[in-house]
């Protein structure tokens, strides 16, 4: 780009996890409220944003393998901007060794874009990952269009500094949007064309607030809020922690018909020993009475986790509660990680690391038995009917794609369209999506 010209074409490429999604796609509008539009397929943007995730390992290396990407054949770049958690925490050593970068901005940060622009093009380097006390929310734009699932950022943050984990550093601590702002920005999602909306945070189930009457609720009490748009179908929420598994919200999930019978709850080991030393703040009794309340209030529930395989100490008798956890839960879905060590955290100056090939082997185990138990699961969900939000449509003619309330990947044949809740039979289980027959259009 020539010095002191405003982008007009825009790319933000996100990585990690769905705030990071939901982050990305607000940038996006930020920019097209500055007049800057998506580039077209195939074309170079003007602008480049790279949102990128620092929970895996090697994470600022393939930032800049993804910014020397960027260089075209004529040796020009594009304006590039890093954003998120890798320029959160290593926003000045990005600056050092990329000239290419213009800008660097955190996830608290970003509603600067627009300004960072003007400067960046005049021929400016600029780096904001300040962390105000004012949230960034109330500088976006108001969202007004959806596709037929949204997600909503309720909560972000973490105040539980997990031994492994970078996202009390590159995220901050805990903070919830007000209760006004969310019924209002969801409402807008409905009527730009949302039928599902997943409720997002660090540790989503830690919201807090007060809603119109001035009385204190939990996430429980927002969800309840929520249920009443008339047009919202679906209510999903992750990503949460055991310690904030309110008995409200256990009981939401028989009481609240568009609550998912879904549960994304992360328990990371099968030892107390290992969880102790994560400082999870959990034990193995204490997760398994948790969903053993849920399953109690919502039978049907499926239940999912993340795992991380080859902690800093882990023995091999202790990798094999993990196992035995597993079998004992039959998890629907689940993530599963081996363990990378990140800068400043204080597992990365633990003792007795473990080596790759031992984290290699037990990560094959681990996931050969969480394959079987999602297997088994959607085996067992053959012969339901059920209600299929279509997202997409598929690879074949007529083909459709969706979700059932299981968060199970569907597909079928039939007359629909995006945005449709259709009813269906469950046919056919693979390990990764359901065939099923088209019944009928679920009722609005």
């Amino acid at each position: 780009m020539r010095p002191n010209q405003i982008p007009k074409t825009y790319r933000v490429k996100s990585f990690g996890c769905q705030m990071n999604v939901y982050d990305g796609d607000r940038m996006a509008e930020l920019l097209a409220e500055q007049g800057i539009a998506p580039a077209p397929e195939g074309e170079d943007a003007d602008l480049v944003v790279l949102n990128t995730c620092h929970i895996r390992e090697k994470a600022a290396e393939k930032v800049y393998s993804d910014i020397g990407r960027l260089r075209r054949e004529d040796g020009s770049s594009p304006l590039i901007a890093v954003a998120g958690c890798v320029a959160q925490a290593e926003g000045e050593e990005i600056m050092a060794r990329a000239p290419s970068v213009k800008m660097v901005v955190g996830p608290q940060a970003y509603h600067r874009l627009p300004e960072m622009i003007r400067d960046a093009s005049a021929g400016q380097r600029v780096t904001d990952t300040d962390m105000p006390a004012e949230t960034k929310f109330g500088a976006l734009p108001k969202r007004r269009r959806s596709g037929p699932t949204a997600f909503l950022t309720v909560q972000e943050g973490c105040d539980k500094f997990c031994t492994y984990c970078v996202v009390p550093y590159t995220r901050g601590a805990e903070v919830s949007r007000p209760h006004a702002d969310l019924i209002e920005e969801a409402k807008r999602l409905v009527d730009g064309g949302a039928r599902e909306i997943t409720l997002l945070g660090q540790n989503v189930n830690a919201w807090t607030g007060e809603n119109a009457k001035g009385q204190a609720i939990g996430l429980d009490g927002l969800i309840r809020e929520l249920a009443e748009i008339p047009d919202l179908a679906r209510i999903r929420y992750t990503t949460s922690h055991p310690n904030d598994m309110t008995e409200g919200l256990i009981a939401a999930h028989g009481e609240v018909a568009k609550l998912m019978p879904f549960l994304h709850l992360p328990v990371q080991a099968g030892n107390d020993r290992v969880l102790n030393a994560m400082n999870r703040s959990h034990t193995v009794e204490s997760y398994l009475r948790i969903l053993e309340q849920v399953r109690a209030a919502r039978p049907d529930i499926a239940l999912s986790g993340d795992f991380i395989v080859g902690f800093p100490g882990e023995s091999d008798a202790e990798f094999e509660d993990t196992l035995k956890l597993v079998d004992a839960v039959g998890y629907a879905q689940c993530f599963s990680f081996k363990y990378s060590p990140r800068p400043g955290t204080p597992a990365a100056a633990m003792d007795a690391q473990i080596s790759a090939a031992v984290m290699d082997e037990r990560l094959q185990r681990l996931q050969a038995a969480l394959n079987r138990d999602q297997l088994a699961f959607n085996t067992a969900s053959v012969g339901k009917t059920c209600d299929v939000l279509v997202e997409r449509k598929g690879k074949h003619p007529g083909q459709w794609l969706g979700k059932s309330p299981w968060l199970q990947s569907v597909h079928f044949t039939g007359e629909a369209q995006v945005g449709d809740l259709v009813r269906v039979e469950l046919t056919e289980a693979g390990p990764n999506s359901i065939s099923a027959k088209l019944l009928e259009t679920a009722p609005a």
